[in-house]
Protein backbone atom coordinates (compact mmCIF):
# COMPACT_ATOMS: atom_id res chain seq x y z
CA UNK A 1 0.00 0.00 0.00
CA UNK A 2 1.51 3.32 -1.06
CA UNK A 3 1.37 6.71 0.61
CA UNK A 4 -1.01 9.39 -0.67
CA UNK A 5 0.95 12.59 -1.32
CA UNK A 6 0.70 15.93 -3.10
CA UNK A 7 3.57 17.78 -4.75
CA UNK A 8 3.90 21.39 -3.61
CA UNK A 9 6.04 24.14 -5.13
CA UNK A 10 6.85 27.34 -3.22
CA UNK A 11 8.17 29.50 -6.03
CA UNK A 12 8.04 29.54 -9.81
CA UNK A 13 10.33 26.86 -11.27
CA UNK A 14 11.26 25.83 -7.74
CA UNK A 15 11.75 22.31 -6.47
CA UNK A 16 8.69 20.17 -5.79
CA UNK A 17 8.27 18.86 -2.25
CA UNK A 18 5.85 16.14 -1.17
CA UNK A 19 3.36 16.51 1.66
CA UNK A 20 0.64 14.40 3.24
CA UNK A 21 -2.71 15.96 2.19
CA UNK A 22 -4.04 15.01 5.64
CA UNK A 23 -7.59 14.51 4.39
CA UNK A 24 -7.77 17.84 2.53
CA UNK A 25 -9.48 17.60 -0.87
CA UNK A 26 -6.79 19.10 -3.09
CA UNK A 27 -6.33 19.42 -6.83
CA UNK A 28 -3.56 20.78 -9.00
CA UNK A 29 -3.39 24.57 -8.78
CA UNK A 30 -4.76 24.84 -5.22
CA UNK A 31 -2.94 27.04 -2.73
CA UNK A 32 -2.01 25.33 0.55
CA UNK A 33 -0.54 26.24 3.91
CA UNK A 34 2.11 23.74 5.01
CA UNK A 35 4.72 23.36 7.72
CA UNK A 36 8.32 23.29 6.49
CA UNK A 37 11.77 23.24 8.06
CA UNK A 38 11.83 27.04 8.02
CA UNK A 39 8.32 27.58 9.33
CA UNK A 40 4.76 27.89 8.05
CA UNK A 41 4.74 28.52 4.29
CA UNK A 42 2.31 29.09 1.45
CA UNK A 43 2.70 26.89 -1.63
CA UNK A 44 0.83 25.68 -4.67
CA UNK A 45 -0.13 22.12 -5.49
CA UNK A 46 1.53 21.09 -8.76
CA UNK A 47 1.14 17.31 -8.60
CA UNK A 48 -1.29 14.84 -7.14
CA UNK A 49 -2.86 13.61 -5.08
CA UNK A 50 -1.03 10.42 -6.01
CA UNK A 51 0.29 7.25 -4.43
CA UNK A 52 4.01 6.64 -4.01
CA UNK A 53 5.91 3.78 -2.43
CA UNK A 54 6.84 4.37 1.19
CA UNK A 55 10.53 3.58 0.57
CA UNK A 56 10.68 6.40 -2.00
CA UNK A 57 10.20 8.98 0.73
CA UNK A 58 13.55 9.96 2.27
CA UNK A 59 12.07 11.57 5.38
CA UNK A 60 8.78 11.52 7.32
CA UNK A 61 6.13 13.46 5.43
CA UNK A 62 4.92 16.74 6.85
CA UNK A 63 1.21 17.43 6.57
CA UNK A 64 -0.77 20.05 4.73
CA UNK A 65 -2.22 22.28 7.44
CA UNK A 66 -5.11 23.57 5.33
CA UNK A 67 -6.19 24.67 1.92
CA UNK A 68 -5.43 28.38 1.48
CA UNK A 69 -8.40 30.74 1.77
CA UNK A 70 -8.88 34.42 0.94
CA UNK A 71 -7.29 35.51 4.21
CA UNK A 72 -4.17 33.51 3.42
CA UNK A 73 -3.94 34.98 -0.08
CA UNK A 74 -4.17 38.50 1.35
CA UNK A 75 -1.35 37.64 3.76
CA UNK A 76 0.77 36.45 0.82
CA UNK A 77 0.17 39.79 -0.91
CA UNK A 78 1.11 41.71 2.24
CA UNK A 79 4.29 39.64 2.58
CA UNK A 80 5.27 40.51 -1.01
CA UNK A 81 5.00 44.20 -0.18
CA UNK A 82 7.11 43.70 2.95
CA UNK A 83 9.74 41.88 0.88
CA UNK A 84 10.02 44.88 -1.47
CA UNK A 85 10.57 47.20 1.50
CA UNK A 86 13.05 44.79 3.07
CA UNK A 87 15.01 44.70 -0.19
CA UNK A 88 15.40 48.47 -0.21
CA UNK A 89 16.40 48.53 3.47
CA UNK A 90 18.88 45.72 2.79
CA UNK A 91 20.51 47.72 -0.02
CA UNK A 92 20.86 50.74 2.25
CA UNK A 93 22.33 48.75 5.13
CA UNK A 94 24.83 46.91 2.89
CA UNK A 95 25.97 50.26 1.51
CA UNK A 96 26.23 51.74 5.01
CA UNK A 97 28.40 48.82 6.19
CA UNK A 98 30.45 48.97 2.95
CA UNK A 99 30.25 45.23 2.42
CA UNK A 100 31.42 43.75 -0.94
CA UNK A 101 28.18 41.86 -1.59
CA UNK A 102 25.31 42.08 -4.05
CA UNK A 103 21.77 41.70 -2.74
CA UNK A 104 19.77 39.51 -5.12
CA UNK A 105 16.42 38.87 -3.44
CA UNK A 106 14.45 38.77 -0.22
CA UNK A 107 11.91 36.24 1.05
CA UNK A 108 9.70 36.40 4.12
CA UNK A 109 8.14 33.27 5.54
CA UNK A 110 4.35 33.15 5.49
CA UNK A 111 4.10 33.54 9.26
CA UNK A 112 6.56 36.44 9.25
CA UNK A 113 8.93 34.75 11.70
CA UNK A 114 11.94 35.00 9.40
CA UNK A 115 13.27 37.18 6.57
CA UNK A 116 15.88 35.67 4.25
CA UNK A 117 18.26 37.90 2.30
CA UNK A 118 19.94 36.24 -0.71
CA UNK A 119 23.23 37.68 -1.92
CA UNK A 120 26.26 36.96 -4.09
CA UNK A 121 29.87 37.78 -3.26
CA UNK A 122 33.36 36.87 -4.43
CA UNK A 123 34.33 35.27 -1.13
CA UNK A 124 33.29 34.93 2.48
CA UNK A 125 31.64 37.96 4.05
CA UNK A 126 31.56 38.90 7.73
CA UNK A 127 27.96 40.15 7.93
CA UNK A 128 27.38 39.78 11.66
CA UNK A 129 26.94 43.50 12.22
CA UNK A 130 24.64 43.71 9.21
CA UNK A 131 22.41 40.98 10.66
CA UNK A 132 22.16 42.84 13.97
CA UNK A 133 21.29 46.04 12.13
CA UNK A 134 18.57 44.36 10.04
CA UNK A 135 17.15 42.57 13.09
CA UNK A 136 16.80 45.89 14.92
CA UNK A 137 14.79 47.27 11.99
CA UNK A 138 12.45 44.34 11.31
CA UNK A 139 12.22 42.85 14.83
CA UNK A 140 12.28 39.30 13.53
CA UNK A 141 14.77 36.54 12.72
CA UNK A 142 17.17 37.47 9.93
CA UNK A 143 19.05 35.02 7.71
CA UNK A 144 21.64 35.98 5.09
CA UNK A 145 22.24 33.27 2.50
CA UNK A 146 25.02 33.39 -0.08
CA UNK A 147 24.09 31.90 -3.46
CA UNK A 148 25.92 31.17 -6.72
CA UNK A 149 25.64 32.91 -10.06
CA UNK A 150 23.30 30.27 -11.49
CA UNK A 151 20.93 30.70 -8.57
CA UNK A 152 21.14 34.46 -9.07
CA UNK A 153 20.07 34.15 -12.71
CA UNK A 154 17.21 31.85 -11.67
CA UNK A 155 16.01 34.33 -9.05
CA UNK A 156 16.39 37.51 -11.11
CA UNK A 157 15.27 36.08 -14.46
CA UNK A 158 15.83 37.46 -17.93
CA UNK A 159 15.98 36.50 -21.60
CA UNK A 160 18.39 34.03 -23.12
CA UNK A 161 20.17 34.35 -26.46
CA UNK A 162 17.23 32.45 -28.00
CA UNK A 163 14.96 35.35 -27.10
CA UNK A 164 12.91 33.35 -24.63
CA UNK A 165 12.68 33.50 -20.85
CA UNK A 166 15.54 31.75 -19.08
CA UNK A 167 14.82 28.04 -18.62
CA UNK A 168 16.01 28.15 -15.01
CA UNK A 169 13.54 30.88 -14.07
CA UNK A 170 10.68 29.62 -16.26
CA UNK A 171 10.45 25.88 -15.64
CA UNK A 172 13.80 24.20 -14.82
CA UNK A 173 13.49 23.12 -11.19
CA UNK A 174 16.97 21.60 -10.84
CA UNK A 175 20.26 22.63 -12.39
CA UNK A 176 21.87 19.95 -14.53
CA UNK A 177 25.57 19.23 -14.90
CA UNK A 178 26.87 20.74 -18.16
CA UNK A 179 30.36 20.21 -19.59
CA UNK A 180 32.40 21.66 -22.43
CA UNK A 181 32.45 18.15 -23.88
CA UNK A 182 28.76 18.52 -24.71
CA UNK A 183 29.50 21.58 -26.84
CA UNK A 184 32.29 19.72 -28.63
CA UNK A 185 30.07 16.70 -29.31
CA UNK A 186 27.47 19.01 -30.89
CA UNK A 187 30.09 20.73 -33.09
CA UNK A 188 29.35 24.09 -31.51
CA UNK A 189 31.71 27.04 -31.42
CA UNK A 190 33.78 26.92 -28.25
CA UNK A 191 33.67 30.71 -27.98
CA UNK A 192 32.64 31.30 -24.32
CA UNK A 193 30.36 34.19 -25.28
CA UNK A 194 28.32 31.89 -27.54
CA UNK A 195 27.89 28.89 -25.27
CA UNK A 196 27.50 30.69 -21.92
CA UNK A 197 24.27 31.96 -20.38
CA UNK A 198 23.77 35.31 -18.70
CA UNK A 199 25.05 33.71 -15.49
CA UNK A 200 28.45 33.25 -17.14
CA UNK A 201 28.24 29.46 -16.92
CA UNK A 202 27.68 26.99 -19.76
CA UNK A 203 24.11 27.14 -21.02
CA UNK A 204 21.80 24.51 -19.51
CA UNK A 205 20.30 23.84 -22.94
CA UNK A 206 23.55 22.16 -24.05
CA UNK A 207 22.28 19.20 -22.05
CA UNK A 208 18.91 18.87 -23.80
CA UNK A 209 20.06 17.30 -27.09
CA UNK A 210 23.31 15.79 -25.85
CA UNK A 211 21.88 12.31 -25.41
CA UNK A 212 20.58 12.32 -29.00
CA UNK A 213 24.04 13.28 -30.27
CA UNK A 214 25.65 10.54 -28.20
CA UNK A 215 23.32 7.88 -29.62
CA UNK A 216 23.71 9.18 -33.19
CA UNK A 217 27.51 9.16 -32.98
CA UNK A 218 27.55 5.50 -31.97
CA UNK A 219 26.87 4.70 -35.65
CA UNK A 220 30.04 6.48 -36.77
CA UNK A 221 33.76 5.81 -36.28
CA UNK A 222 35.55 8.28 -34.04
CA UNK A 223 37.57 11.14 -35.47
CA UNK A 224 41.12 9.94 -36.14
CA UNK A 225 40.03 6.39 -36.98
CA UNK A 226 41.61 4.82 -40.08
CA UNK A 227 39.08 3.63 -42.65
CA UNK A 228 38.91 2.26 -46.18
CA UNK A 229 36.97 4.39 -48.69
CA UNK A 230 36.16 3.88 -52.39
CA UNK A 231 39.20 6.09 -53.06
CA UNK A 232 41.59 4.28 -50.75
CA UNK A 233 42.71 4.51 -47.16
CA UNK A 234 42.11 7.60 -45.09
CA UNK A 235 41.59 9.02 -41.65
CA UNK A 236 38.25 10.34 -40.36
CA UNK A 237 38.53 14.13 -39.99
CA UNK A 238 34.93 14.96 -39.17
CA UNK A 239 31.41 13.61 -38.72
CA UNK A 240 28.09 15.09 -39.85
CA UNK A 241 25.33 13.19 -38.08
CA UNK A 242 22.58 15.11 -39.89
CA UNK A 243 23.79 14.11 -43.37
CA UNK A 244 24.99 10.72 -42.06
CA UNK A 245 28.34 11.50 -43.64
CA UNK A 246 32.01 11.67 -42.76
CA UNK A 247 34.92 13.83 -43.86
CA UNK A 248 37.93 11.62 -44.59
CA UNK A 249 41.49 12.78 -45.23
CA UNK A 250 42.88 10.41 -47.87
CA UNK A 251 46.28 8.92 -47.06
CA UNK A 252 47.90 9.36 -50.46
CA UNK A 253 46.60 12.72 -51.69
CA UNK A 254 45.88 14.36 -48.29
CA UNK A 255 42.60 15.56 -49.83
CA UNK A 256 39.58 15.67 -47.54
CA UNK A 257 36.49 14.14 -49.17
CA UNK A 258 32.92 13.54 -48.02
CA UNK A 259 31.52 9.99 -47.83
CA UNK A 260 28.33 8.40 -46.60
CA UNK A 261 28.74 6.23 -43.53
CA UNK A 262 27.80 3.13 -45.50
CA UNK A 263 30.59 3.71 -48.02
CA UNK A 264 33.48 3.22 -45.62
CA UNK A 265 34.81 0.34 -43.54
CA UNK A 266 37.16 0.36 -40.56
CA UNK A 267 40.80 -0.55 -40.98
CA UNK A 268 43.50 -1.15 -38.40
CA UNK A 269 46.47 1.16 -38.93
CA UNK A 270 49.83 -0.54 -39.63
CA UNK A 271 51.13 1.33 -36.61
CA UNK A 272 48.72 -0.52 -34.36
CA UNK A 273 50.06 -3.78 -32.86
CA UNK A 274 46.96 -4.62 -30.84
CA UNK A 275 46.99 -8.20 -29.52
CA UNK A 276 43.94 -8.49 -27.31
CA UNK A 277 40.30 -8.28 -28.32
CA UNK A 278 39.91 -5.24 -26.06
CA UNK A 279 42.76 -3.38 -27.78
CA UNK A 280 41.49 -4.25 -31.25
CA UNK A 281 38.49 -2.02 -30.61
CA UNK A 282 40.72 1.03 -31.05
CA UNK A 283 40.97 0.84 -34.88
CA UNK A 284 44.60 2.06 -34.75
CA UNK A 285 46.86 5.02 -34.10
CA UNK A 286 49.08 7.15 -36.30
CA UNK A 287 51.99 9.40 -35.38
CA UNK A 288 51.24 9.06 -31.70
CA UNK A 289 47.66 10.37 -32.09
CA UNK A 290 45.27 8.05 -30.32
CA UNK A 291 41.86 7.28 -31.74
Amino acid sequence: MGLLVVGVRFKKAGKVYFFDPAGNMLTQGDGVIVETARGIEYGQVVAGPMEVEEDEMVAPLKMVIRKADETDLRQVSVNKEKECRAFQVGLEKISAHKLPMKLVGVEQTFDGNKIIFYFTAEGRIDFRELVKDLASVFRTRIELRQIGVRDEAKMVGGLGCCGRELCCSAWLSDFVSVSIRMAKDQNLSLNPTKISGICGRLMCCLKYENECYEHAKEEFPEIGTWVITPDGEGKVAGVNIFKKGLSVELKESKIVKEYQNGEITLKNSPACNCQTDEKKKCAGTLDGESV
